[in-house]
């Protein structure tokens, strides 16, 4: 299995690993693996090369949602593969981290602050 493809089945698994009622719950979600983030990116969560991200939440979260929510391309979370890779120093740290980074990108999606995932170790 190449790389890249493992990458692919450790957030897959991580995904699938969440508890049911918060599966339950994901509306309008999409998620992807890029292989690291673009400048666009790194801007919109207010950061600058050569700091980095390991994942990426960009849509409306499900606190800010109204009645004429609709229509409207689905959430996107980004989980970055390379920077990722890098941070860890064993495949047990990758296996770890993709699962920290998907928990922590769905937090957005369910409108928890990245202070609050700070203050209970989900930073």
């Amino acid at each position: 299995m190449r790389r890249s493809d493992y990458f692919r089945h450790l957030v897959q698994r991580a995904i699938d690993e969440l508890p049911p009622d918060i599966q339950a719950q994901l509306r309008n979600v999409e998620v992807v693996v890029e292989e690291q983030p673009t400048l666009r990116q790194l801007r919109s969560a207010g950061l600058r090369p050569p700091a980095t991200l390991l994942g990426l939440y960009e849509g409306i979260p499900l606190t800010e949602r109204t009645s004429s929510y609709g229509m409207v391309l689905p959430d996107k979370i980004t989980i970055f593969r390379k920077p990722i890779e890098r941070h860890a120093t064993t495949p047990d740290e990758v296996v770890d981290l993709v699962q920290t980074t998907v928990v922590h990108e769905f937090a957005h999606h369910f409108g928890i602050t990245d202070a609050q995932l700070e203050a209970w170790g989900w930073a």
